[in-house]
């Protein structure tokens, strides 16, 4: 009889295709890919019993270490973060507040956020029962919009960092505004490190509290995230994930995770803090070079490496001019897609533009990435 579980990998045996992420650290082709170290930590981890609230102090150290905060927690990834921190501002620690959620009458309700960052992702502050409301207008806002937004009603200020989002006005002016008006200021910093100064940034600029993912850039489990800023909130945001003597579960228990979750980010985070973060990012710039140098001098074509706050690292980036004769950024996408092994990559929304995250590209596979690319684009050149 053939066992079960006979072939070359669990992938294989599942019958689900492996590929080549050049798209970045998204959730839809699994984050990241955790180190060994990570792996022993979460086994080593799950052979114990061990009293929960001992492991989430221990944890929160090394969270609030890591982001230069008072304090510190590790949660079900930045999504739950954002409910997390939401959910905070909304109660403090008032245990019949926390109950009561989400259902937040007779409490401050509002946070204010910039129209042009509204996101793909900003309801996880709405389930916390808040409403988000709009400041400025889509393409930008001035400091005067925000002052005039905020009123009796207004809990919280929320400020995302994201490639390509638009920051109207800087963090620490955003901080200084709320703050004069005794407003706190929540920062969704999900996929902003590497380089390892934004781990530490927004505390630096009078954040109140920040969250981030753990399972992308910082190479922990994909179901993990963090949350870290003042002593008083983290407080709030751990009775929401522990519900201690409540008599329902909060908002916030959604968010919990694992002891072995638990200890894999606060290994992965250790990892992070020890890496050689410049000969990484010299490995990706090499690896993006040499994808460039494969396909540029093609008619229609400007092939550059691009290293800026919208792109994660150093990222070979082919723009599409007027004179360009061939197939659509988009038919490029879904042709190395499809074929094998499937190369996933980004294609701007504008469609004038296709870019390559190297920091999920394994060593060796920017050959094939450059291969198929010249495959497609101009075969004569192959």
């Amino acid at each position: 009889m053939t066992s079960k579980r006979s072939g070359p990998d669990i992938y294989d045996r599942l019958g689900v295709q492996k590929v080549i992420n050049a798209q970045s650290w998204v959730t839809v082709l699994g984050g990241s890919l955790m180190r060994p170290e990570v792996f022993r930590a979460m086994e080593e981890a799950g052979q114990h019993f061990v009293i929960m609230e001992q492991l989430y102090a221990a944890a929160g150290k090394v969270v609030a270490s890591a982001c230069g905060a008072e304090a510190g927690m590790v949660c079900a990834g930045a999504s739950s973060g954002n409910l997390l921190m939401a959910a905070s501002i909304l109660t403090g620690t008032d245990d019949a507040k926390i109950e009561q959620l989400p259902d937040t009458k007779g409490m401050k309700n509002e946070i204010l956020m910039f129209k042009c960052q509204r996101n793909y992702y900003d309801k996880a502050f709405e389930q916390s029962g808040a409403r988000l409301i709009d400041v400025g207008m889509p393409d930008g806002a001035r400091p005067y919009h925000l002052e005039g937004a905020i009123n009796d009603r207004t809990a919280a200020v929320a400020y995302v960092f994201a490639p390509s989002m638009k920051r109207p006005i800087s963090l620490s002016e955003v901080v200084k505004i709320a703050h004069a008006r005794g407003v706190p200021v929540i920062v969704d910093a999900s996929a902003e490190v590497p380089p390892i100064e934004n781990l530490t940034m927004p505390m630096k600029m009078g954040a109140d509290m920040v969250t981030y993912s753990g399972g992308k850039g910082l190479a922990g489990p994909q179901n993990a995230g963090l949350v870290a800023g003042r002593k008083d909130l983290v407080a709030a945001a751990l009775k929401h994930y522990m519900n201690p003597g409540s008599s329902r579960a909060s908002v916030g228990r959604p968010a919990k995770v694992s002891k072995e979750t638990i200890v894999g980010m606060v290994t992965a985070i250790e990892l992070f803090l020890d890496a050689d973060h410049a000969g990484i990012w010299d490995g990706w710039r090499a690896q993006a070079r040499s994808i460039a140098t494969a396909v540029e001098g093609i008619p229609g074509l400007r092939v550059v490496v691009e290293e800026n706050e919208n792109r994660q690292g150093p990222q070979p980036v082919i723009y599409f001019e007027a004179g360009w004769k061939g197939l659509s950024p988009a038919e490029i996408g879904k042709q190395m897609r499809n074929g094998n092994p499937p190369v996933m990559l980004g294609v701007s929304g504008d469609n004038d533009a296709i870019n390559m995250a190297m920091v999920n590209v394994q060593p060796g596979e920017e050959k094939i990435i450059a291969a198929r690319l010249l495959e497609i684009l101009n075969p004569a050149k192959k």
